[in-house]
């Protein structure tokens, strides 16, 4: 499968492509790691895509505690960063790299407010519903440690990851501003740093009875 417009990186985003990513007023954004656990498992992929489809991924050493240019973008207050369950890939970025993403827009928690006639708010079934696009999930369960040798089909696996949240979003919030939720969704995005600390610190079921 070719990968147009596409943009394969190591360790830290270009310059030009940090300056290309600055102007948009919002970036989808999403994770690979070794497994399920931020505290056990590395970060070992980050994808991005603008509103022009320019979709990259930026591959990261085993051990690598920084990438300030990323940092630095995924910090603007300017831009929206769109993630699918971001809950987890907000934990991922914070434990590995120190960064604090803000502010941001999950079209999980979005989908869950918005199609309250479903069950299904996984990214497939979103896609499938919403974009009429069946993605292919077949390279989801794969090892994503050897960065430097990944795959066509997992790369092509990460770029769709990004390549719908932006329209997803736009699709979603529409339909939360109809259904009068959309305060309830930004109240929920608001709340997410501070489940993100409490996932870190083990204290994810405190909310539980």
């Amino acid at each position: 499968m070719a990968l147009e417009k596409f943009e394969l990186c190591d360790r830290d985003l270009p310059k030009a492509l940090l300056d290309r990513y600055l102007q948009a007023e919002a970036i989808a954004v999403d994770t690979e790691t070794l497994g399920l656990n931020p505290r056990r498992d590395r970060l070992c992929l980050v994808q991005l895509c603008d509103p022009e489809g320019y979709t990259s991924a930026l591959r990261l050493e085993k051990g690598q505690a920084a990438a300030p240019r990323l940092k630095q973008l995924m910090e603007a207050q300017n831009i929206t960063k769109i993630f699918h369950f971001a809950r987890f890939d907000l934990a991922a970025l914070n434990y590995h790299l120190g960064i604090q993403v803000n502010p941001v827009f999950c079209t999980k928690i979005a989908s869950k407010l918005a199609r309250t006639y479903t069950g299904s708010h996984g990214l497939k079934a979103l896609v499938q519903e919403l974009e009429q696009i069946e993605l292919d999930k077949s390279a989801q369960s794969s090892d994503w440690g050897n960065v430097m040798a990944l795959s066509e089909t997992q790369l092509a696996y990460a770029a769709n990851d990004v390549r719908y949240l932006i329209s997803l979003r736009q699709k979603l919030t529409t339909m939360l501003e109809r259904e009068e939720r959309w305060e309830l969704a930004q109240s929920c995005f608001d709340c997410l740093p501070t489940l993100v600390d409490l996932d870190l610190q083990q204290f994810g079921n405190v909310f539980e009875h």
